[in-house]
């Protein structure tokens, strides 16, 4: 038998943590029963394509959601179902615009739609009103809801949830194993970044509005100016990024924050800190707190993110209204030791071999009670 191809469709596939979940789940999946494709939206190459082609996956391309171009866009995903008849499900990713996506799906006769939201709001810039019509235009063209918590679900779907399909807070899982602490790869990490002796805060995001590096490094200068020794090291790309070394450098505290980069060695560079820090806008539930959590870190983080993330009870809630001093008083009381999280994160399904099963198990069975109709 050949394996069911389970259609998802994403941004583009780079490192951040939705992409790295999802290929987590991949590489978990039997594949001889369960193949994955991918339909993304940028033309440019993403960190995990080679390894989605490697494990026999498909990568199909489309433009960019735009719009001014929502009309070709339609057309093209019309033409894309017609030409792929061999997707019965279709698990979508992209919050709000999802509902584009699984509309032709829907008119193509495709069984099996889920969206799937991974945001508890989406901020304002110029876009915001397209965003809001592209939300409020999923009415029915899903038949299955998904997200990574009610937060994020209740925010996309609202009283859609509460019908015949009930929402599914699937949670943002991480292999488990290989974050647990280990001092060896501790010593090795802080030897590479020359930080041996000192207090590390790390953060790891996209530099965009969202994650609100701008706050971040406000809170760093108030810890800096109480312990001159202290690193800041910031892991992740984006548009934000020059202004961020820009403003470092104003501060006079280039030389006390490490600007790293992409990494592909998440698991490895969380050992090396000794405090997460994470005062986002707005978020679902991030997977890097998992990732965190699972590391054994202490977090603070803001209000702005549901409780459902402070899986271990590791996280510290802070309000943006308050002051960066305020929040480095909160860093620089916390407790700095790396705790074994495995058991709890493990207990309340937030490891991959343990998601990855069951979702595995739900594309099945909702692809049998298709065929069965």
């Amino acid at each position: 038998m050949r394996p069911v191809r389970i259609l998802q469709v994403v941004t583009v596939m780079n490192r951040g943590g939705l992409e790295t979940m999802i290929m987590n789940y991949y590489r978990q999946m039997d594949r001889a029963k369960i193949q994955f494709d991918f339909m993304v939206h940028r033309a440019g190459q993403g960190h995990y394509d080679d390894e989605i082609l490697a494990l026999g996956g498909k990568i199909h391309r489309m433009p960019q959601i735009r719009p001014g171009a929502y009309r070709s866009y339609f057309k093209q995903l019309d033409i894309f179902f017609a030409e792929h008849p061999e997707y019965g499900l279709v698990h979508a990713h992209i919050n709000e615009n999802s509902s584009f996506v699984l509309r032709a799906a829907r008119k193509a006769g495709v069984p099996c739609r889920i969206a799937h939201s991974h945001l508890s709001d989406l901020g304002f810039d110029k876009k915001l009103p397209f965003r809001l019509y592209a939300r409020y235009a999923m009415k029915d063209h899903p038949n299955s809801y998904f997200a990574c918590s009610r937060k994020a679900g209740e925010w996309l779907f609202g009283r859609r949830i509460h019908g015949q399909s009930p929402l599914i807070v699937m949670h943002n899982a991480v292999p488990v194993q290989e974050f647990s602490f280990q001092p060896a790869v501790r010593h090795q990490i802080r030897d590479e970044l020359n930080a041996e002796g000192r207090l590390v805060i790390g953060h790891i995001g996209r530099f965009n509005m969202q994650k609100n590096h701008e706050f971040l490094i406000d809170v760093f200068q108030a810890v800096h100016h109480r312990n001159p020794d202290a690193l800041l090291v910031l892991a992740g790309e984006g548009q934000l990024k020059s202004a961020m070394q820009r403003k470092a450098e104003k501060l006079g505290l280039s030389q006390h924050i490490r600007f790293l980069g992409v990494r592909t060695d998440i698991s490895r560079l969380l050992q090396g800190m000794d405090l997460f820090l994470f005062p986002s806008r707005f978020e679902g539930l991030p997977v890097v707190l998992i990732e965190a959590q699972a590391a054994g870190l202490k977090c603070v983080v803001s209000d702005a993110i549901t409780r459902e993330a402070d899986v271990t009870g590791r996280l510290q809630y802070a309000s943006l209204q308050e002051s960066p001093e305020a929040w480095a008083r909160y860093i620089l009381e916390s407790t700095y030791e790396h705790e074994d999280t495995a058991e709890a994160l493990r207990k309340q399904g937030y490891d991959t071999g343990v998601m990855a099963k069951w979702l595995g198990e739900y594309y099945i069975n909702r692809l049998a009670a298709a065929d069965a109709r």
